[in-house]
């Protein structure tokens, strides 16, 4: 019997429901703050052609020989000083999301599936989607979890979908959502937070914000990710009324030498310290929860350095994570991009209506290999 290419197609009831689905997505975790699971992450993570743009065969000279042979230890150590008794941070506030979101859109009519997944390690894109579909799901909304497009990120999170799609049969209907930067209601909950932030500790001298950064190579390549992170900051210092000499746009995360895109998020901060800013606030708006580069990068390194360079007072502000404001905008986002799709559950008369007129046309009675 000849083998096929595609994956095994989940089985079919006629009057089973025909289901909508959200899919979540985010960057990914290491499965424990050790040196093997850090390593079987960052080989998926910088082995991804997305996120390194140099020559293939280079980079995995390089990666394998080099990286991957150094750095999990040392990165290791830094995901311990942020890991949670539930796991990974990144992973508990991602799946809380995912729950919080089907419990909105639940509230709002729209019995749809809900599921998280991560671009690298677990749970993976591609066996979510599996998931999605043994679930009855025939309309899949590809949802990341960034604000802001960029290929690094958006697009290689759309890379796993069509490398899934390219194994099934029978591919639902797909639909992605590539950005939502300038969001009303993402606007308006990253304010709230920096508000109840303020309404307890005071303003500071100086509000940061800091989003990973990006090759600078990438912006002259077409990449809009650096116009999307100014734009999200200019509408974020015009809610909350900020001057422009008040607060400051950076991006974090540098790695390796190649030029990235510019202020960087410790210098700034350094130099703020040095010329005697007393207070400095850090917000992180391109990051919907917090993870490595929130918890350790920003809360611990850049404080660190801040305050060794004369700075007083370092107030980091947590991401959006679980927060009500952001789960409602993320809400009216996915209800946004859900329109024309049916999401309201199907009655018990319906698909028996549908079964019985399935049955009289000669499907059969038990499990049916196609859909009629």
């Amino acid at each position: 019997m000849l083998s096929s290419p595609f994956a095994s197609e989940p089985p079919y009831t006629h009057g089973q429901a025909e289901r909508t689905a959200v899919l979540l997505c985010n960057l990914g975790t290491p499965d424990a703050a050790t040196a093997p699971a850090v390593r079987r992450y960052l080989a998926q993570f910088l082995g991804d052609h997305r996120v390194v743009e140099i020559p293939r065969l280079l980079w995995m000279v390089i990666l394998h020989g080099i990286i991957l042979r150094v750095r999990p230890a040392k990165s290791a150590a830094k995901y311990a000083s942020v890991w949670t008794p539930e796991g990974s941070p990144l992973a508990v506030w991602t799946a809380r999301q995912a729950t919080l979101l089907r419990g909105w859109l639940g509230e709002a009519g729209h019995a749809v599936l809900v599921r998280h997944a991560m671009r690298y390690g677990n749970p993976s894109i591609e066996s979510q989607l599996d998931a999605l579909k043994a679930e009855g799901a025939t309309r899949i909304l590809i949802l990341p979890l960034y604000p802001q497009y960029s290929a690094t990120t958006t697009a290689s999170v759309f890379d796993a979908v069509y490398t899934w799609a390219a194994k099934t049969r029978n591919v639902p209907e797909l639909r992605f959502v590539n950005r939502y930067h300038d969001h009303p209601g993402y606007i308006d909950a990253l304010a709230r937070t920096i508000e109840s932030h303020w309404k307890t500790n005071g303003q500071p001298d100086q509000l940061v914000m800091s989003f990973h950064g990006v090759p600078e190579r990438t912006l002259h390549l077409g990449d809009p990710y650096h116009c999307e992170a100014r734009k999200t900051g200019r509408l974020l210092a015009e809610r909350l009324g900020l001057r422009e000499d008040r607060y400051r746009v950076t991006f974090q995360s540098r790695f390796g030498k190649a030029k990235w895109l510019e202020p960087y998020t410790q210098p700034t901060i350094e130099a703020l310290g040095a010329a005697g800013t007393r207070r400095v606030d850090v917000v992180c708006p391109g990051f919907t929860s917090d993870c490595l580069e929130t918890l350790e990068e920003i809360n611990m390194e850049v404080r660190e350095a801040f305050l060794h360079n004369g700075g007083q007072e370092f107030h980091y502000i947590p991401c959006l994570n679980d927060n009500h404001h952001w789960i409602t905008a993320l809400s009216r986002v996915a209800q946004q991009h859900l329109a024309g799709w049916p999401t309201e559950a199907p009655s018990a008369a319906t698909l028996a209506d549908a079964r019985q007129h399935a049955l009289a046309g000669g499907a059969p009675q038990g499990v049916c290999p196609v859909k009629h």
